[in-house]
């Protein structure tokens, strides 16, 4: 096929009513593509973590006073404590930082540390504007953004001196590096929306400004999971002096978290919604022509998918397009988080195939195994297959791992055993995809939709049963979890071990699986503990709603309080593309097509 003539169903995107209640088409314009809204955000600053002297805080006023009040009094009103209720507030903190403070998790230290920074020597003459609502929030991203600095500087000294001793801890402090300028990423990006925001009333800005903190959150616990994943192989005291080093950075990025996402619940309450929130994305076809092609036998611009991703242009604001002609790529492909809105189409799930074999058991960090990583905001894969052909003796092999925001996976096959799909971070969404597996298949801490995709647990290790999900939410205000709606559950060949839709990877894991054909491979007890001897903590969240198949039975399901065998539609209606990943923002038709350079 003439790569300039590819067909791709793209091209009357429309949000569909689960029930058929509601269709709204968005269409193509002649020299666009309905796909991401091109994400125009201020740009990262590379070195921003050794810079630490710099002063980056900015005060601007909110414009809306009346907004203001509403924010000022609900938060009064209604907030409750959550913790240290006994610990009297110490007088000398400003009203609005102790109003403001009483909203999150760790109050005493929301107080103390913004009190700090905000009565520093180098913070002398606040503006006038500097007791609203949006200023304390500001100190908030500030402080958390210090101690993410402190926190890498020394991170970093750590990594010099183990490259010398000890390569195994090096490695596994390489994941927490990378990670931890992720999350200084994630601060420094929100302290710029906020400082061009002139008002709270936008929904949407406020999910991006929770988005990109649930994501600060996931990188920090990702760096702590990297350094368990080999402890048995460090020296013992890292992981509890990593743990200890980061404890202020954790406890402050949950302290901005919960001050956004206290305003966005207010800042809703006062609004009415007109839109359909139950809706799946419908797309059909549209044709494309590619800036670059890959294929193996020459005929395209490059033989290797990486050549190809290395030669786009670096934070594009316009889509870029690589066509991979079919045949199978032995390579490890790594779309780094400067490769905006990329997207790459191949020739089908089962003809464009992705392979590698990186795992665990070798000595890789389940963090770097995926045979494709991508971190570029506003990646799209279509018809495309990501395997890890490691096996299931290897343990922990990923076939992909997403860390990229407002990433959409259409047509795709992710084939792998344990730990096959890392979904591990940011808002994804998956369509029409199929999903094979063992242990942990679908895991991270992504806020994640699945819609008419195939689920296909397959024939473990002896001695081993499946969990399809391990959802690892820490954190109560993280805009997070997985939501299965519309798929299908079933094995992929012979499987005769127990199966179950999953295990709770930390104490706010959360899943939904919906309207979902579940057939009777799943256990009747439909979820399981993380380990025999652990307890379920009561905060997790996991719930079906109006499935089907003989799997789907749940009169003996789990009794755990976290457990809802059964809820209602209003709930369930939350976790839909709208709300959930605010899905009808992905679809715009502002990103232009790519044309053949």
């Amino acid at each position: 096929m003439d790569s300039s003539d590819h067909a791709i169903d793209l091209k009357n995107l429309k949000l569909e009513g689960l029930n058929h209640h509601q269709e709204v088409s968005i269409t193509k314009t002649s020299e666009s593509f309905d796909i991401f809204e091109s994400i125009k955000n201020e740009e990262f600053e590379e070195e921003v973590y050794r810079k630490q002297t710099r002063k980056r805080l900015v005060i601007i006023s909110v414009s809306s006073i009346l907004l203001v009040l509403l924010i000022l009094g609900a938060i009064i009103g209604i907030l409750i404590p959550i913790h240290e209720k006994n610990n009297p507030v110490n007088e000398k903190y400003d009203p609005m930082i102790k109003t403001i403070c009483n909203s999150t998790l760790y109050k005493d230290s929301c107080y103390s540390s913004i009190y700090s920074l905000k009565t520093s020597s180098s913070n002398k003459n606040p503006p006038p504007d500097s007791d609203t609502p949006k200023s304390v929030f500001m100190l908030s991203l500030q402080v958390t953004f210090n101690e993410l600095v402190r926190v890498k500087s020394s991170i970093l000294n750590r990594l010099i001196y183990f490259a010398i001793n000890d390569s195994i801890t090096h490695n596994a402090l390489k994941v927490c590096d990378h990670v931890i300028k992720d999350a200084i990423s994630q601060v420094n990006m929100s302290m710029s929306s906020l400082q061009s925001i002139e008002r709270f009333s936008d929904n949407s800005v406020i999910s991006d400004l929770m988005t990109c903190l649930s994501t600060a959150i996931t990188d920090q616990t990702t760096c702590l999971d990297g350094l368990t994943e080999y402890k048995e192989n460090i020296p013992p005291s890292i992981l509890e002096e990593t743990r200890a080093l980061m404890e202020n950075a954790t406890v402050f990025t949950s302290n901005s978290l919960a001050i956004i996402s206290n305003m966005f619940k207010i800042v809703r309450g006062f609004q009415i919604s007109v839109n359909d929130h139950r809706r799946l994305l419908r797309v059909e076809e549209v044709r494309l022509r590619p800036n670059l092609t890959v294929a193996k036998d020459g005929s395209g611009d490059y033989r290797t998918i990486t050549e190809a991703v290395k030669a786009m242009p670096r934070r594009s604001e316009n889509r870029f397009f690589i066509y991979v002609k079919k045949g199978k790529y032995e390579e490890n492909v790594f779309v780094d988080s400067d490769s905006w809105n990329l997207m790459i189409y191949g020739d089908g799930m089962k003809k464009t195939i992705v392979s590698s074999s990186l795992n665990y058991m070798d000595g890789v960090a389940t963090f770097n195994s995926g045979t494709f990583i991508t971190e570029g905001r506003g990646f799209i894969a279509r018809d495309m297959g990501f395997k890890n052909k490691a096996g299931p003796a290897k343990l922990q092999a990923v076939a992909l791992r997403s860390s990229s925001d407002r990433t959409i996976f259409h047509r795709c096959h992710f084939d792998g055993y344990q730990d096959t799909l890392y979904t591990h971070s940011n808002r994804q969404y998956y369509r029409d995809c199929t999903i094979t597996g063992t242990i942990d298949f679908i895991f991270g801490n992504a806020a994640a939709v699945f819609q008419n995709c195939t689920i296909q647990p397959r024939q473990p290790g002896p001695g081993q049963y499946n969990t399809i999900t391990a959802q690892s939410k820490s954190d109560p205000n993280q805009k997070t979890g997985f939501s299965i709606q519309r798929c299908r559950i079933s094995p992929f060949g012979n499987l005769t071990a127990a199966t179950f839709l999953g295990r709770p990877w930390n104490n706010h894991s959360t899943v939904v699986v919906m309207e979902t054909d579940v057939q009777g491979i799943i256990d009747p007890a439909g979820w399981i503990k993380w380990a025999p001897d652990s307890e379920v903590p009561d905060t997790i969240f996991y719930a079906e709603y109006n499935n089907t198949g003989p799997g789907s039975v749940i009169s003996r399901r789990v009794k755990w309080p976290g457990y809802r065998p059964d809820i209602t539609e209003e709930e369930a209606e939350k976790f839909h593309v709208d709300p959930f990943i605010q899905g009808s923002r992905f679809w715009s038709p502002t990103t232009k097509q790519g044309q053949k350079a």
